[in-house]
């Protein structure tokens, strides 16, 4: 099996220098390097350089896979937009020590601008088809990224979803406590959920897991908020300046952003908390990982049952509608059998299957066995078309 990395780095808040873009240059000539991103491939050989520092350095996320069973995520946060307590339990190390060949599967990293969170998965066992089957990295970057502006508004169902692929690797002991479970973990958002793909999360584990998460709170439009007008009158001139600043200089994302987190560390301790639901053990989570297998697999077949019933129905308007238009339907099969190559005499034969099955349906036959001898006459000394008739049994 040959070798396969992906790397995808992108910036968000800041677009890269020129100056940046030539030293990231330096470290590959063969990259897609742009003001917003950098991608490569490799079939050999390595990344010339440290992702986890390119992250502190340039970027805000990060996306990494390899056919070895690795994959990776990195997302770069302002260090004032999220609290080192919020974060705290969701990365807390197993009390009892435990340790597994994976490593830890979340992390953060505190530098003296930013969080850096780190998911990182590992597949020792070489089971996850899906690295070994198919170049696994591109498309995940669109489908993750919007984590980022999910854990800049409070969101920390990403965090939950770490700390929950950190019990799948057995971390943690049985008597040891979840994290805070946050609302909505059995609604995740499109990002959410390819998260927990990304990471290979057990859906049984997680739908046992989201069993009392309360529904998300409606959220509130900012510029419905009654708490905005007073945030507003508290703004200095500084303040007003300092924004005006980023957008003069063409940085209207970073300059949203700063200013969205500002309001939203200023509304935070204003807000009354909701009531938080009592932290369960592993134990009382896993307790319920079998009803939730049995109610995914229901969910599955209720699903298909669903799935086919619409085929049969769709297949059956289709049916309905070249009885209706048989007449068009044998002058298209005649003007394809017309053209005389093999594959128009397979499109041909394929639609008069169709159509022999719709008039059948129909209580029509003598209508099939009149136009299939019109088609006869005008095309019996055509051999590979007539084959394709006599193996049928219509000749």
């Amino acid at each position: 099996m040959s070798e396969y990395q992906y790397y995808e780095f992108v910036v968000v808040d800041r677009p890269l220098t020129p100056q940046q873009q030539v030293e990231l240059r330096s470290k590959s000539s063969r990259a897609t390097i742009s003001s917003g991103s950098f991608i490569n491939e490799y079939h050999w050989g390595n990344l010339k350089g440290d992702p986890l520092d390119w992250m502190q350095r340039y970027f805000d996320a990060h996306v990494y896979s390899a056919n070895w069973g690795s994959c990776r995520l990195m997302l770069r946060l302002p260090r004032d937009t999220v609290e080192a307590g919020l974060l705290a339990p969701f990365i807390t190390p197993s009390a009892s020590g435990t340790r597994t060949g994976f490593g830890q599967i979340f992390s953060a990293l505190e530098s003296a601008e930013h969080w850096i969170l780190d998911w990182d998965f590992n597949d020792d066992s070489g089971d996850c088809e899906r690295f070994w089957t198919e170049e696994d990295g591109p498309g995940w970057m669109s489908r993750l990224l919007p984590l980022r502006d999910e854990l800049l508004r409070g969101d920390t169902r990403p965090l939950y979803l770490g700390w929950l692929a950190r019990v799948s690797t057995g971390e943690f002991d049985d008597h040891e406590l979840e994290p805070p479970l946050p609302a909505g973990l059995s609604t995740l958002s499109p990002a959410q959920q390819a998260l927990a793909e990304f990471l290979l999360i057990d859906p049984d584990w997680l739908g046992s897991a989201s069993n009392g998460s309360p529904a998300l709170p409606a959220q509130e439009a900012v510029q419905e908020d009654a708490n905005l007008e007073p945030w507003l009158l508290e703004q200095t001139e500084t303040d007003m300046r300092a924004t005006l600043r980023l957008l003069l200089a063409g940085r209207s994302l970073e300059a949203e952003r700063s200013v969205r987190g500002a309001y939203l560390a200023w509304r935070r301790p204003r807000l009354v908390a909701p009531s938080q639901p009592e932290r369960r053990s592993i134990a009382q989570i896993r307790t319920g990982v079998a009803s939730a297998r049995a109610q995914r697999l229901e969910d599955e077949r209720l699903a298909r049952e669903a799935k086919v019933a619409r085929e049969r129905a769709e297949y059956a308007a289709i049916l309905n509608r070249l009885v209706q238009e048989a007449p068009q339907v044998w002058l298209e099969i005649d003007a394809t059998v017309q053209r005389g190559s093999g594959a128009a005499y397979e499109q041909a034969f394929k639609l008069l299957a169709t159509l022999a099955e719709a008039l059948k349906q129909a209580g029509q036959e003598a209508g099939f066995r009149q136009g299939l001898s019109h088609l006869l006459a005008r095309h019996g000394h055509r051999p590979a078309w007539m084959k394709r008739l006599e193996k049928a049994g219509w000749i």
